[in-house]
């Protein structure tokens, strides 16, 4: 199929996002507009050949032009803004977003005015739900009084673990995922991404989570792929993010199809498109042409954002029925 011919179809099936960084999502024409002499229109990193040598190397590259911009929550909200009309001209529904939960003590703006800004920020039509993300090291830090309080904050969907994942998980970080789960907030790890299927298996036996944040690298241990299966844990894996971080060397190595051949729920998101120039649809036409998913492959990556969405059953059933009507169609 002509790749015109491909986004046209891929346009008409609802999808959604559902690992996405507030301030690795920052989009780039915001800082050429902002700031042209300090932000190159077309900067290395941001070009399809580009490979972070190393984690720190990527986030480094991340923070000095996310940072520079998010300095208040009306910030966010004009970020946030032009990011949610990306996901509407592609026919995305539904998001789940994080923000840095450190960033709050480095520009003293409460978390909950960022949430406000971020939600203010959608569309009508595009369903959003805020979490916040932190180091696995916050919670014996300076945050932690603030962590504590997590479970108060209303408009927080959850929380995630992000960041280097070789760091040690802190002790009483299963006590504070379990207390913030019994306040009806959804709890998320990274694991299984620059460190190995010991991640993921702590993520689901230790922090009780049910959804990992990439997870790929379950597929080096087939128990491990089995609980996961097992728990109906998701995996919501981000491909391009995957190569251009050097997890994998290309694309036919990519275990996105083994995972959910072995029972994984998996969703497809962008991670973090300020470093990768990548979207929703780009990642479903890579998904298309590098990785020869089927139609009905596409559908089914489609359909398990639907399942694990937080929203109502109508509109969860009325996005499984137009899934399913694209699946048929030729």
């Amino acid at each position: 199929m002509a790749a015109d011919d491909l986004r046209r179809s891929l346009l008409a099936l609802p999808k959604t996002e559902t690992h996405l960084h507030v301030e690795g999502a920052l989009p780039y024409q915001i800082l050429t507009g902002w700031d042209p002499a300090r932000y190159a229109a077309n900067p290395p990193f941001r070009r399809p050949d580009y490979r972070y040598e190393t984690f720190p190397d990527f986030e480094r590259i991340l923070l000095e032009n996310a940072l520079p911009w998010f300095t208040t929550a009306e910030r966010y909200y004009e970020a946030t803004k032009v990011m949610f009309a990306k996901h509407v001209a592609e026919n995305v529904r539904y998001v789940e977003t994080s923000f840095h939960l450190p960033v709050t003590k480095f520009i003293n703006v409460p978390g909950p005015e960022i949430i406000a800004a971020i939600r203010a920020a959608a569309p009508r039509g595009l369903e959003v739900r805020v979490f916040t993300g932190m180091l696995r090291s916050d919670l014996a830090g300076n945050l932690r009084s603030t962590i504590d309080q997590l479970h108060t904050w209303t408009d927080l969907a959850g929380v995630d673990l992000h960041g280097f994942e070789q760091m040690p998980t802190e002790p009483d970080t299963a006590k504070v995922w379990a207390r913030l789960r019994a306040a009806g907030k959804v709890t998320k790890c990274h694991a299984g991404e620059f460190d190995g299927p010991a991640r993921v298996r702590e993520a689901i036996e230790v922090l009780g989570v049910n959804r990992i944040q990439h997870g790929v690298r379950a597929i080096e241990d087939p128990a491990v792929l089995r609980l996961a299966a097992d728990r109906g844990v998701t995996f919501d894996v981000c491909p391009i993010s995957n190569i251009r971080l050097k997890v994998f060397r290309s694309m036919a190595e990519h275990p996105l199809r083994r995972l959910m051949q072995a029972g994984v729920r998996c969703t497809v998101s962008t991670d973090d498109p300020l470093c990768f120039a990548n979207s929703v649809i780009g990642e479903y036409a890579n998904l298309a042409g590098a990785m020869g998913f089927t139609r009905a492959e596409l559908a089914q990556v489609a359909r398990n954002g639907w399942e694990v969405a937080s929203v109502t059953p109508d509109v969860r059933q009325s996005a499984l029925a137009e899934i399913a009507r694209w699946e048929r169609a030729a």
